[in-house]
């Protein structure tokens, strides 16, 4: 369970990007009342305005169908850039390493899932490298993916926020 005096946009935006949980819903409805004002709060409290009067169990059948089993969006920023080549793999392993030296554990996800990359772009100030001329280009390809999908998906609010995240910390 993340800490509701720990979270900031990026760690909030990463929270929804995870298999929804009772917890986790709570969490980032009270979380989003402690963002400051901006684009990343304003398409947080969007997404749990769209989701509000949805069951538990359809809130996770959308996450499923949208993330997950056959996904409409896959979240993981290397297989949009690279696919499955070996770029990949020196992407992962680099940016593994940093989530490393900063205390951030990909908790089951590959280091290249928006999850860890969000919380990895918490807990630094220096993002490597690699991921500077990438992360915003594939959130926005996930954007678009999942735009032309299915344009009423709640989870556009969440990779619009992320992709707001990022921006603000790619700069």
């Amino acid at each position: 369970m993340v800490s509701i005096a720990t979270l900031d946009a990026p760690t909030l935006v990463a929270l929804a990007l995870r298999y929804p949980t009772p917890d986790g819903l709570v969490t980032l409805a009270t979380g989003v009342e402690a963002l400051p004002r901006g684009g990343a709060e304003r398409e947080m409290r969007r997404f749990l305005k769209s989701i509000d009067r949805m069951t538990y169990e359809d809130l996770e059948v959308l996450y499923t169908s949208t993330f997950d089993l056959s996904p409409v969006v896959a979240p993981y920023v290397g297989h949009l850039v690279w696919a499955d080549s070996y770029e990949r793999g020196g992407f992962m392993a680099k940016l593994q390493g940093a989530m490393h030296s900063v205390g951030v554990h990909p908790n089951g996800e590959l280091p290249d899932h928006l999850d860890p990359i969000l919380r990895y772009l918490a807990a630094t100030d220096e993002p490597i490298d690699e991921l500077k001329p990438v992360l915003v280009p594939a959130i926005t390809k996930m954007e678009k993916t999942l735009k032309k999908a299915d344009s009423k998906n709640p989870y556009l609010h969440v990779l619009t926020a992320a992709r707001i995240v990022a921006e603000e910390r790619m700069r």
